[in-house]
């Protein structure tokens, strides 16, 4: 796959779109049907001839991580002698598991990434520091370097560290651009002003940084504050192999039509209106290993369907507003812990941090967050009335350690914290 500027895919009038996917979609399905174990009853030659529209694709079985977790090696669609490469999910609410990869799967990788960032502004005359996780079988480290090496620019394989060693690497190399979590560029921007660099851009993963109307969050705001930087959201997952990245216009991650069919769907399984939220659901396309068909994500999210500002008539990804498996009803309201987040981004004492879970002796859920020992009680006060205004309910705040927090937050071997305690899961 040859990735060119601005791809003339992104830019076919909605009909033609479709019929692109359309043929795309049953050339994917006859494929999964033929070599894969777990779908070999779950739809017909039949079903595929059928599809006429996308929306026809809602007949079908959906999948969700519970399959995967429990009939893993069904999904395995090529000899174990053709698997060039397993990854793992990260595990951030509940356990992990096993992708295999072919050798066309890492291509196709390659190719989502290079067209990724080419759509976030990343070109050949780059050079791009990677701080995240690149070993312990994590995709997204290796999926943006293949993509980077694709694309032609120079990387550093930085990997995780201290804001002092990346910082270190940056005097060294002088790069142009960053891939990175938000709050880890939050912690590293407080130094950018003391070294003299050429950084104008970052791709960030992990964590939203814009609101449902696409304005940026608080967490975009405060990296903004130490750092006059380009900030680019970008959202995938191990399982899609597929990423949906804002161009300049930030108005959502927009969707490569080759590589994946996206849903929002209710709690019905029924797709919701456009600008809707609802449950991200897709189908990757050109997946050999192990392919998925309506894969649920449980990430709740919205899809805009109109022409973006940037020219592109693809649909695009809002920001993910919240987890299905995290989400809390606390005195008949219901929130969910990013809601709780972008609130403690606005008090950056209050890191590092856990939010915790839990139900009462009545079965109903009830919330705690876990503060550093240092936070002070009149900022404590402040939290409270901010949590109190924006939320309508007020969590318990804790008191602990800050290496008590850090230990919890990478439980488990953990590659990426994980600040949600959710104690009425015993999976958490």
């Amino acid at each position: 796959m040859e990735i060119t500027s601005d791809n003339p895919i992104d830019h076919l009038p909605a009909d033609e779109l479709e019929a692109r996917q359309i043929e795309l979609l049953k050339k994917q399905l006859t494929y999964t049907l033929a070599h894969s174990p777990f779908y070999r009853c779950k739809f017909s030659e039949q079903d595929i001839a059928a599809i006429s529209r996308l929306s026809d694709l809602s007949g079908f079985i959906k999948t969700s991580k519970k399959d995967l977790a429990e009939f893993n090696a069904e999904f395995l669609s090529i000899p174990q002698r053709e698997v060039v490469e397993y990854v793992t999910t990260s595990g951030t609410t509940g356990k992990p598991v096993t992708i295999a990869l072919s050798k066309n799967d890492l291509e196709r990788l390659a190719y989502n990434e290079a067209r990724s960032l080419e759509i976030a502004g990343f070109s050949a005359d780059d050079i791009v520091q990677i701080t995240t996780t690149l070993d312990k079988c994590f995709m997204a480290g290796m999926a943006y370097y293949l993509g980077l090496i694709k694309l032609g620019a120079a990387v550093l394989r930085a990997g995780q560290g201290t804001p002092e060693f990346h910082w270190e690497m940056i005097r060294k190399t002088n790069p142009t651009a960053l891939i990175a979590v938000p709050s880890f560029l939050q912690k590293t921007g407080s130094h950018a002003s003391a070294v003299s660099n050429r950084i104008t851009k970052a791709l960030c993963i992990g964590e939203a940084l814009r609101n449902a109307d696409f304005s940026d969050n608080q967490l975009s705001k405060n990296i903004k504050k130490h750092w006059d930087i380009d900030l680019r959201s970008t959202y995938a997952s191990t399982e899609m192999a597929t990423a949906f990245t804002e161009c300049q216009e930030k108005q959502g991650g927009h969707l490569l039509p080759e590589l994946i069919i996206l849903e929002i769907l209710d709690k019905n399984g029924n797709e919701v209106a456009d600008g809707e939220l609802g449950e991200v659901t897709v189908t990757p396309l050109g997946i050999e290993g192990m392919p998925l068909v309506r894969f649920q994500t449980g990430d709740l999210a919205r899809k805009h369907t109109g022409v973006c500002s940037c020219g592109r008539t693809t649909p695009r990804l809002g920001p993910v507003e919240g987890r299905l498996a995290q989400m809390i009803k606390l005195k008949g309201t219901t929130i969910y812990p990013n809601q709780i987040e972008e609130i403690l981004h606005n008090h950056p004492n209050a890191s590092p941090y856990l939010i915790e879970i839990d139900q009462d002796y009545n079965g109903l859920d009830k919330v705690s967050l876990v503060l550093p020992e240092t936070f002070p009680e009149e900022e404590s006060n402040r939290l409270l009335i901010d949590l109190q205004a924006k939320l309508r309910v007020k969590p318990t705040l804790k008191k602990s350690s800050v290496s008590a927090i850090q230990q919890l937050l990478f439980r488990g071997n953990s590659r990426k914290p994980k600040k949600i305690i959710d104690l009425r899961n015993a999976s958490a």
